[in-house]
């Protein structure tokens, strides 16, 4: 089956079979669909064009008429003026059938495929809190063995560097604060949760940086388990802010750098705020999560 998942920053499509669970093709763009989304509150037309570009690429290693295909799209289509009608085109265009999901089903999915590749992985999947940081959205997940709970809450890398012009602690500080009622319901949380899990392009950019790793190189599969501090993520801020922007593009991917900065800066104020000094980075997400639900509810 082909599982597609259109973000407020990046498209991901995967193939994936259900037999092993496991991908077998991957492709990944950057079309930025949050892009001025706060000044008009509708997809911008250079991120339409992007969108359509990737999905035109995309096309050439998917059949998306033939083959079972399930797609979902997030925070940026929930509050487009005109969502429909673009999703309307990609229909007719390719294919797909891209449903808008909420906030809640979001992080339901996300957290399906996190808790799958931690077992995958060799760690504990009962007792974690989880936060996906997107483009447009972040979702955050405190599951143990007696309860699992999710919140979305409306900022990401993309609305955040899209908003501020520059960007300091304490802007950073007040965006996140959204959080504190939710986490203060599940204190004391480093006690109660046995492990913090990051999810999405800038945990997962940063371990590949620490690795020495660059965007085009980019591999999951030495990505998943990472282990990183939040002296990494600081680190990493750092080296970033200091590069040549071709040399940072090189590790970031292209017209990415400012994004992964403010996401560096949102990832440690919302490390700082759970209570947490490590994260275990996984690569799977929302994709994955779209993909073993249908694996578990169809007969592919």
């Amino acid at each position: 089956m082909i599982a597609c998942d259109l973000g407020s920053n990046t498209l991901r499509i995967a193939r994936f079979d259900c037999q092993t669970r496991r991908r077998t093709a991957c492709f990944e763009r950057i079309v930025r669909t949050a892009k001025d989304l706060h000044v008009n509150r509708a997809i911008a037309p250079e991120s339409q064009e992007r969108l359509f570009a990737a999905l035109h690429e995309a096309s050439l290693h998917f059949d998306f008429r033939n083959e079972p295909c399930f797609a979902v799209t997030t925070q940026a289509m929930r509050m487009a003026s005109n969502a429909r009608e673009i999703l309307s085109r990609i229909e007719t265009t390719f294919g797909i059938c891209f449903e808008i999901i909420s906030g809640e089903k979001e992080a339901a999915l996300t957290s399906l495929a996190v808790e799958h590749a931690l077992t995958r992985e060799g760690f504990d999947a009962s007792c974690y809190v989880l936060f996906d940081l997107g483009g447009g959205s972040t979702e955050i997940t405190f599951c143990n063995t007696t309860s699992k709970e999710s919140r979305s809450f409306p900022f990401g890398i993309v609305t955040t560097t899209e908003r501020y012009a520059s960007i300091d602690a304490s802007q950073i500080d007040r965006i996140v604060s959204v959080i504190e009622p939710f986490v203060e319901q599940h204190q004391p949380v480093v006690s109660r949760y046995r492990q913090l899990i990051a999810t999405a392009g800038t945990p997962t950019t940063v371990a590949a940086f620490k690795q020495g790793m660059d965007y085009a190189h980019y591999d999951a599969n030495a990505i998943n388990g990472t282990s990183l501090h939040v002296n990494d993520f600081e680190e990493a801020f750092v080296r970033l802010s200091r590069m040549p922007i071709e040399e940072a593009t090189r590790f970031t991917g292209t017209n990415r750098r400012d994004s992964m900065i403010a996401g560096i800066l949102l990832v440690k104020t919302i490390m700082q705020k759970l209570g947490f000094a490590t994260c275990i980075v996984i690569d799977d997400s929302l994709r994955e999560g779209v993909a073993i639900a249908n694996c578990n509810t169809s007969s592919i």
